[in-house]
């Protein structure tokens, strides 16, 4: 059995937990170490469980969290060229950890593919995880849905994907204009439309569960996503499990067994 958790997900803070009975994996420390541990113990694990740390890219609410982390674990840390050219800089305790994140790779039994998002920072990254259980996607920080994505993640069971805005509530919001401008823009990111029209491929593709993330709190609603996600999905004739993960609580476990995806007791799909 293969389970995904969010400890976070959102303009706020960025975490997320994937376990497999090989290992467990961290992708992004967006939110405080303390925070992260709090999470991964109401899983049953512990910060010395985790076997890898991945990096989405190096916004703060990717990373805000990492650098206490990097002193209360082990485990090897896997970025981009990039993105681990820019943590060198800015973080200690990562010499001899650092991994580079490209292509494809292995996490023990786990088989990783990293893809480039389109996002404004240094090698900014997605990741495809197949574990025995099935294929596990992450596209969340792109403006647009990269050729790579649309080449590696469709096959997965599960898709967690970024929905972070409705277009009309961030152009009438309070945001300033250049403001809306890098979100809007090609590597800004993704919209409610965009994100529909991409789960509709990959639910096509197989995808039994997508579950949308990174909404922001301030350009769109759990309800807004959702809907919009889901009247593309019923156009289309398909109906994967659809959900929105909350942006400040632990989620509830997203389940592979088998190739199959399915949900138990997710904390909340309002995502508030």
């Amino acid at each position: 059995m293969t389970t995904v958790h969010t400890l976070a997900s959102g303009s706020s803070g960025n975490a997320l937990a994937l376990s497999w009975e090989g290992g467990h994996i961290l992708v992004d420390a967006g939110v405080s170490c303390r925070r992260i541990a709090q999470g991964l113990e109401a899983l049953g694990l512990r910060l010395r469980d985790l076997d890898a740390v991945l990096v989405t890219h190096t916004h703060s609410d990717h990373i805000s969290g990492l650098q206490t982390l990097l002193k209360r674990t082990d485990c090897p840390v896997y970025a981009s060229a990039g993105a681990g050219r820019d943590l060198l800089r800015r973080m200690t305790h990562l010499e001899g950890r650092l991994r580079e994140a490209e292509g494809a790779f292995f996490i023990k039994d786990c088989a990783v593919t990293a893809f480039p998002t389109s996002h404004d920072a240094p090698g900014s990254r997605g990741y495809r995880f197949d574990t025995p259980d099935g294929g596990v996607g992450l596209l969340t920080d792109s403006g647009v849905v990269t050729a790579e994505a649309e080449a590696v993640l469709p096959g997965v069971a599960l898709a967690v994907l970024e929905a972070n805005h409705d277009v009309e509530t961030l152009r009438s919001g309070p945001y300033p204009y250049y403001l809306k401008e890098r979100i809007l823009g090609p590597a800004g990111h993704l919209r409610n439309e965009d994100a529909a029209a991409f789960a509709v491929a990959l639910a096509r593709a197989g995808a039994r569960e997508i579950v949308l993330a990174h909404l922001s709190r301030e350009n769109n609603t759990p309800a807004m996503a959702l809907r919009a996600v889901e009247a593309a999905l019923r156009a289309a004739g398909l109906s994967p499990r659809l959900s929105a993960a909350p942006r400040d609580c632990l989620s509830g476990a997203y389940v592979l067994r088998g190739g199959a995806a399915c949900s138990e007791s997710p904390c909340s799909a309002s995502g508030s």
